[in-house]
């Protein structure tokens, strides 16, 4: 086991068993039940806390402010909406569900954002009525719809429009998020981030807060954040001089990268706030003018490594290589009904038995799920005992950010639960899909 890959509060005790919380995950999997989503809720609190705090000092040292969203669409649900109102963060919904579950959870309204590339008319009208933070339009076609929508309520939406900066950092090109070839945003390159702005700015139901950008996700590189800030810094300077319109909001984003593996690499949040305090200065020396509020979004960073997936083994297989030695196949009971992103960006995890010791010689192996996929793969690489066998326990650490919300029914699986863990006291956030829901959803011949 590699303790920097699990969340804090995880030990190995004598017998070989893992506790996450003060729980043995042997009672965990035995009462809930397997696949199983468990989030260690002291880690996730504290990782939320640590953006908060860190973010605030770092930014206070040149008499900024920063405000913290979490990026719900990591891990979202009515207990999580409800910590991160206790550690003073907002939420970042993407979806008129997300919403709900917000408003559900006890978030006030005033500290929600909500985020998409194609709202529907009934989301933008849900938003003005809860009374929401921001909304932050992607495109003219969004810019027309809710100002005609905010005007025919008598109200007035407050905005940010979201912009592509064209800096292009993070992982899998699925998840880079600011170069021009791409669905998020408005382009800075071509002049239409500008228009865009003085569109809010002239529309009179809209009121124009400030600009946003994400670059990407599972950023390492503090240079492409530092290059982001630049440009974004750069445009307000621009629209205050050119067209006298003052914004007092900039948000930077989130996309901070998490160790998924022990050979992995993070950014911690210590570090992604200094970091970018200082760009912003720096950026803020070149372009003049007063300090504007500042907004991030971390998610993954909060979410990921505060979660663990707990699998019970099936069929272990020894399969020879063409080139050679063996590979160790390892099925358990979920796959890529629970965990899409290895399928999806070739993620990379990791994976130990979580219910005993074990003094066999390691193997190469592969865990694989058990749907009709030759790519369904939890853990492509990694060594596990030779001896391991049916009924063993496998956990899967830093899977706490989009495990559950990506989840699906493929073959019919059901879906697991998520539990989280506290001082001994396992609570349910989400229950198991049961065969009751896959037959509530069918509609029966006649």
């Amino acid at each position: 086991m590699s303790a920097s890959v699990f969340s804090s509060t995880v030990t190995r005790g004598e017998d070989g068993a893992l506790s996450v919380g003060g729980r043995d995950v042997r009672e965990l999997a035995g009462e809930y039940g397997t696949p199983l989503y468990v989030v260690d809720e002291e880690d996730m609190r504290a990782r939320a806390a640590a953006f908060r705090d860190e973010f605030a000092t770092a930014f206070g040292r040149h008499g900024a402010k920063v405000d913290v969203f979490y990026a719900s669409k990591a891990f979202l649900s009515s207990k999580v909406a409800r910590w991160m109102r206790a550690e003073d963060l907002g939420l970042d919904v993407a979806s008129g569900g997300e919403l709900e579950l917000a408003l559900r959870g006890g978030m006030p309204a005033d500290r929600i954002a909500l985020h998409g590339n194609n709202k529907s008319d009934d989301e933008l009208r849900r938003a003005l009525e809860a009374g929401i933070a921001r909304i932050v339009v992607d495109s003219f076609t969004e810019i027309e719809t809710l100002d005609a929508i905010a005007r025919e309520m008598g109200t007035t939406a407050p905005v940010m429009v979201r912009i592509t900066t064209g800096v292009h950092a993070g992982g899998h090109e699925y998840i880079a998020t600011s170069h021009e070839d791409q669905k998020f945003g408005i382009s800075l390159a071509s002049g239409a981030a500008v228009e865009a702005l003085v569109a809010c700015h002239d529309a009179p139901g809209l009121e124009l807060l400030g600009i946003h950008t994400h670059i990407g996700s599972q950023i390492l590189s503090l240079e492409a954040f530092q290059e982001s800030a630049e440009r974004m810094l750069g445009l307000r300077a621009t629209v205050l001089a050119e067209y006298g319109i003052d914004m007092p909001e900039v948000d930077l984003g989130g996309g901070y990268a998490i160790r998924y593996t022990p050979h992995g690499e993070a950014l911690p949040a210590h570090d992604a706030a200094y970091g970018m305090a200082d760009a912003v200065a720096a950026a803020m020396d070149k372009v003049g003018g007063s300090w504007p509020r500042f907004s991030i979004e971390p998610g993954r960073a909060i979410a990921g490594p505060a979660g663990m997936t707990l699998y019970r083994v099936g069929v272990v297989k020894h399969v020879e290589l063409d080139e050679g030695g063996t590979r160790q196949y390892v099925a358990v009971d979920g796959g890529m009904s629970d965990n899409m992103r290895t399928i999806t960006y070739g993620a990379e995890y990791t994976a130990t038995i979580a219910s005993r010791l074990s003094d066999a010689e390691p193997a190469l192996s592969r865990v694989v799920g058990k749907h009709c996929e030759s790519g369904d793969v939890v853990v492509r690489d990694v060594e596990l005992p030779h001896d391991i066998a049916r009924g063993d326990l496998l956990a899967v650490p830093a899977t706490g950010a989009y495990g559950r919300v990506m989840a699906n029914n493929y073959n019919s699986a059901l879906r697991p639960a998520v539990v989280s863990v506290r001082d001994g006291e396992a609570t349910v956030h989400v229950r198991r899909d049961t065969l009751e829901d896959l037959f509530s959803w069918d509609v029966a011949p006649d």
